[in-house]
């Protein structure tokens, strides 16, 4: 294999005229220089110099191999900054993908914080629910998934890099004019005959599953993975619903209130990544800034 060095030490044997010359302008010795350029035609399988006296000229393949050195050389120099560049945060590109309350929360501040701090990197987002968002990870899709998961879920990211952020109660809605508007904590099958209004998949599943527990079976009437939709729904009148308490923190609440629901409905919200990205640096920096976000 044909080493960079060695191409270094050719083109200057080539520019300079000679071994000892070649030495003088590269800081060492001549037989370092002779070695080097004996590993170099080792590896080319020809003879690349012919020295005749004082004279040392090229041979035909030596010609060949320092024409294509140049470029060569330039484009592992420009390689080696680029990659210093991404090493040391002054560039960098980070793909990420997050569910809908994610987005209007943590991520803008997460990025506007990686943003001061490290103005090369560039982020974009788009958004996916899990387990979605798991498999545009697995699949190459992304570099980091914000994503969630309920009480009892432990094996399914088992192959990923899990960055815990927070824990995100669900919280009851009910209108502002409704019978338990007023109480601090409702166990949920008071709600029984209620007619509901239900949230993403994933949220839907877990919604049925409280019920179910508490005795009875919910009746869906409406479904929307739309927050503002569900609480839309909820004010005017047309049922009850459960949404996560992060997702209160992105809209209006106007029409509606909030109510603790027993048994509690926990998510584990958390920044997921591929063990090799996550020695990323710019990977990092932005899963360092999400944790930092839940923080707050």
């Amino acid at each position: 294999m044909i080493e960079a060095r060695h191409l270094r030490v050719l083109r200057t044997v080539a520019a300079t005229g000679s071994f000892s010359a070649a030495a003088r302008e590269l800081g060492c010795t001549q037989p370092a220089v002779s070695q080097q350029m004996r590993a170099l035609e080792a590896s080319a399988g020809t003879p690349l110099v012919v020295r005749t006296g004082r004279e040392t000229r090229l041979t035909e393949a030596g010609q060949v191999l320092v024409r294509h050195a140049t470029g060569i050389l330039a484009g592992l120099g420009a390689a080696e900054e680029e990659v210093a560049a991404l090493a040391g945060l002054r560039a960098g590109r980070v793909r990420l993908v997050s569910f809908p309350s994610g987005s209007s929360t943590l991520v803008p501040t997460a990025l506007a914080a990686l943003r001061a701090a490290h103005a090369g990197i560039r982020v974009s987002l788009v958004e996916a629910e899990p387990p979605n968002s798991a498999a545009m990870l697995r699949d190459g899709e992304c570099d980091v998934a914000l994503a969630f998961r309920y009480d009892g879920a432990t094996a399914e990211w088992a192959d990923l890099v899990v960055r815990p952020l927070l824990v995100d109660r669900l919280v009851g809605l009910v209108p502002a004019g409704h019978r338990l508007a007023d109480a601090r904590t409702v166990p949920i099958g008071e709600l029984a005959g209620e007619s509901w209004i239900a949230g993403c998949p994933r949220c839907r599943e877990q919604l049925v599953a409280a019920c179910e527990r508490s005795g009875f079976t919910p009746r869906i009437d409406f479904a929307t993975d739309d927050y503002p939709a569900v609480i839309g729904l909820v004010a005017a009148g047309l049922g009850v619903a459960v949404l996560p308490q992060l997702a209160m923190e992105s809209v209006r609440t106007e029409g509606v209130r909030t109510v603790a629901v027993e048994p509690a409905v926990r998510r584990e919200v958390v920044a997921l990544t591929l063990p090799d990205l996550a020695r990323v640096p710019a990977v990092a920096a932005t899963l360092d800034q999400l944790a930092l976000a839940a923080a707050r």
